[in-house]
C-alpha cells in the first residue's frame, strides 16, 4: 500500500469512528414537518421522490395538490394509475391565480383542499402527506397561516410526516418546521425561451 492510500484509509477510519459515535446519539423518531421552498426547481419533484420511498417501504401516503388544478402532471397520472391503493391523490384548485382571475373561487378551492388535507393528516393509516404548492395558497392568504401552523403543531399525529411545497414559504411555517430546504435558482432554460418540458417540469 502506498503512502497516499495509507493516509486516506487512516483518515476514513477516523471519520467512521466519529460518525459512529455521533449516530449513537440520534435515537429519536418522530413525524416531521418538512418545507421545500425557494425559487429553484425541484420542490415538488423532491417531495414526490419521498412518496416513492414511502410506497416502497409500505407506508400509506396521500397528496393534496393545491393551485395546479387540472394541469396534467406525470406524477399525478403515475400515482393514480399505478399506485392508487398506496397513495390517495386529491386535486384542489383550478389553476394558477392569474388563470382563474377569481379570488373568491381560488379561496374556496384552497379551503376545500385544506379541509381534505386535515382529514388525511389525521387518518391513522396514512404515514406521509404531501401538500403540494400549499405555500402559494398561503402566500396569497387563501389560507390562514396561523391556522395551518397550529394544526400541524397540535393535531398532526406524532409519527405522520407532512411536506409543504411552494415558493415563498412564510416565516411562521419555516419556524415551525423540522426540516426546511430552499431550492436556489442558478439557471433555467425558461429564461432563454424554452417552454416547460414534459418529464422535467410536469
Amino acid at each position: 500500500m502506498d503512502e497516499t492510500t495509507a493516509r486516506h484509509n487512516e483518515k476514513m477510519r477516523k471519520i467512521k469512528v466519529a460518525r459512529d459515535r455521533m449516530m449513537q446519539t440520534k435515537t429519536e423518531e418522530k413525524g416531521l414537518i418538512i418545507v421545500h421552498t425557494g425559487a429553484g426547481k425541484g420542490k415538488s419533484s423532491s417531495a414526490f421522490g419521498m412518496i416513492m420511498r414511502c410506497i416502497a417501504h409500505g407506508m400509506p401516503c396521500a397528496v393534496v395538490q393545491f393551485i395546479k388544478g387540472n394541469w396534467s402532471t406525470g406524477e399525478r397520472e403515475f400515482l393514480r394509475e399505478r399506485f392508487a391503493a398506496e397513495c390517495r391523490f386529491v386535486v384542489s384548485g383550478e389553476g394558477f391565480t392569474w388563470e382563474t382571475q377569481d379570488r373568491e373561487r381560488d379561496i374556496a378551492a384552497a379551503r376545500s383542499g385544506w379541509e381534505q388535507a386535515k382529514a388525511l393528516i389525521r387518518d391513522p393509516d396514512i404515514r406521509f402527506v404531501l401538500l403540494d404548492e400549499i405555500n402559494i395558497a398561503l402566500r396569497y392568504d387563501y389560507l390562514d397561516i396561523d391556522e395551518v401552523v397550529d394544526f400541524l403543531l397540535t393535531q398532526k399525529p406524532p409519527m405522520t410526516h407532512v411536506v409543504l411545497t411552494g415558493r415563498n414559504a412564510k416565516p411562521e411555517l419555516i419556524e415551525a418546521a423540522d426540516l426546511v430546504t430552499e431550492m436556489t435558482l442558478l439557471k433555467h432554460p425558461f429564461r432563454d425561451g424554452v417552454k416547460a418540458q414534459k418529464g422535467i417540469e410536469f
